[in-house]
């Protein structure tokens, strides 16, 4: 994985804005309709070119293919492992539950929205998770191997590719099957093992999505105590240590967040709560969100922190949620603060807070300001380079 020996890096959290068509398929999909596969690869295959091409143009080093193959950052799990099936929602976060007419407006919001993927009515377990098809994620390697070999723009420095936790799975996707959650827990690791590392086998670096480790505290584990939360969390970095067993530790890099939606935030874990779990992770690397209001300070938990010599901090200096263009003066104060925080500059990479559509069709920030937004990233990143550089 690599640092910034030299200049700060630019990289992001996952997922770029998909086409209104994709969208659209994706969207009738999830809601049961039929829809014609055949036109979903092939406008999945449009989109990752479409990414690539954007990414490197606005400045980006280590970029991926934006997850346009995929309907969301974890219900495509249910396309390619065994036992889900029917549906449930998903309980409101504490702080919708606080604010019940942000709660009405949110609501109003979504249901506005043509086409969108739905991740809080989602599939529950209801047989045995096992990891059955190795195809798509095989398909999807090839595609962005065949996007970045035919790229005319450059070349990424190093590219990525993201998978969910099997915390987020277990915790999203309900378990109507296993005798416990734990027993649930250790199926889906085993099954997302072949996930991880066809995506290292395949020469990119895994990303692990976790908004598990911090959002399931106001979410699922909201009505109990933070030590049951603890709990979870850290058999949940053990599964995933045991999934990524076979891979080497600087292949993978850990995004871990509060939730990537627009609202109160403050029922959110402090950072400081979660890092003894996250010490326990065999990773790389984090990435991590300092650029929303509610948790721009936590950089200063670095300090005490102290990650690994070995371990990056890829830092959220970018909102996924609004459409202010930030400033790249402003962008680079954000990263020589993280950088003095870690006390390395080497290992700060700039990205952003989450991923910009992490639902098909549901991204709240407009397609043409998502690219200004990264661009801004670019120029503040060369900015924060001269200045801890020189």
């Amino acid at each position: 994985m690599r640092r910034s020996d030299e200049r700060i890096m630019v990289t992001h959290s996952g997922s770029l804005p998909r086409s209104q068509d994709l969208a659209r398929l994706y969207g009738a999909r999830s809601r049961g309709e039929d829809v014609s596969e055949t036109e979903l690869e092939e406008l999945g295959r449009q989109a990752q070119h479409a990414s690539v091409r954007r990414q490197l143009a606005v400045g980006v080093d280590i970029g991926n293919d934006g997850e346009a193959r995929r309907e969301s950052y974890f219900t495509f799990v249910q396309n390619r492992l065994s036992g889900f099936g029917g549906s449930w929602e998903r309980p409101p976060t504490a702080d919708a539950d606080r604010y019940p007419l942000y709660a009405r407006a949110y609501r109003r919001f979504i249901g506005a929205i043509e086409g969108v993927t739905n991740i809080t009515g989602v599939p529950m377990a209801v047989g045995p998770v096992r990891h059955v098809t190795s195809r798509p994620i095989e398909d999807e390697c090839a595609q962005l191997r065949a996007c970045l070999d035919g790229a005319t723009e450059g070349a990424f420095t190093e590219a990525f590719m993201t998978a969910p936790s099997p915390g987020i799975v277990v915790a999203a996707m309900k378990n109507a099957h296993y005798a416990s959650d734990m027993e649930y827990l250790a199926a889906v690791g085993a099954a997302m093992r072949v996930e991880y590392e066809t995506i290292v086998d395949n020469g990119f670096v895994l990303q692990l999505d976790c908004p598990d480790l911090a959002l399931e505290r106001h979410r699922t584990y909201k009505d109990r105590s933070l030590s049951e939360f603890l709990a979870f969390a850290s058999s949940v970095v053990r599964t995933i240590n045991e999934a990524i067993e076979n891979i080497p530790r600087d292949r993978v890099r850990m995004h871990v967040c509060w939730g990537n939606y627009e609202g109160p935030h403050d029922c959110d874990l402090e950072l400081e709560a979660i890092v003894p779990v996250l010490r326990e992770a065999d990773v790389g690397g984090f990435v991590l969100p300092f650029a929303n209001p509610r948790h721009a300070h936590e950089h200063k938990v670095l300090s005490d922190w102290k990650p690994d010599d070995d371990q990056i901090v890829v830092a959220g200096v970018i909102d996924t949620q609004t459409n202010y263009v930030e400033h790249p003066e402003g962008v680079a104060d954000r990263l020589v603060r993280i950088a003095e925080s870690l006390g390395d500059p080497t290992r700060v990479l700039a990205g952003t807070d989450c991923g910009f559509e992490s639902a098909a069709g549901g991204g709240r920030v407009a397609d043409d300001v998502v690219w200004a937004k990264l661009s801004a990233l670019s120029d503040g990143a060369r900015i924060a380079s001269t200045r801890l550089f020189g």
